[in-house]
């Protein structure tokens, strides 16, 4: 008998609650799980309590508070020092090196999108319970789906 592999888990790091939980409700749905922060001071709290069980982040670059989201990837990377980063940004150009590994996408990004990337990063990052071929369906589309 096998023993169930857990699901990959999503730390997103976002301001905009309309956002955050749409993200969550997408995640779930395509078996990823999350945990969320709406601030960088929250988020690096959660870093440390569970950063071990944390698969990927997804952090917005401007944060409200002192915390951007530059700074908690740094802590990210400090304690999973091979999984990638995916900042999301308005912004068209960046000041700020990403991590190795990393991508930025630009808001606004289709969800669709989104989880193809989080695929491709688990089959180059082998990270348990996500195929590299798995369908995300269709591209989300409107205004609430689109991030």
């Amino acid at each position: 008998m096998s023993a169930k592999v857990p699901a990959p888990c999503l730390l997103i790091v976002e301001d905009s609650a309309m956002l955050l939980e749409l993200l969550v409700i997408l995640c779930a749905q395509h078996g990823v799980a999350t945990m969320t922060a709406s601030s960088g001071e929250a988020a690096l709290a959660l870093l440390r309590q569970h950063g071990e069980r944390i698969d990927w982040l997804l952090t917005d670059i401007r944060l409200p508070g002192a915390v951007d989201g530059w700074a908690v990837a740094e802590v990210y990377r400090q304690i999973r020092p091979h999984r990638p980063v995916i900042y999301a940004s308005t912004a068209a150009t960046l000041t700020h090196p990403a991590v190795p590994g990393s991508t930025v996408v630009t808001k606004p990004f289709a969800i669709a999108d989104l989880l193809r990337l989080m695929r491709m990063m688990a089959s180059e990052r082998d990270v348990p319970g996500v195929a590299a071929s798995a369908d995300v369906g269709g591209t989300v589309t409107g205004s609430q789906e689109s991030a």
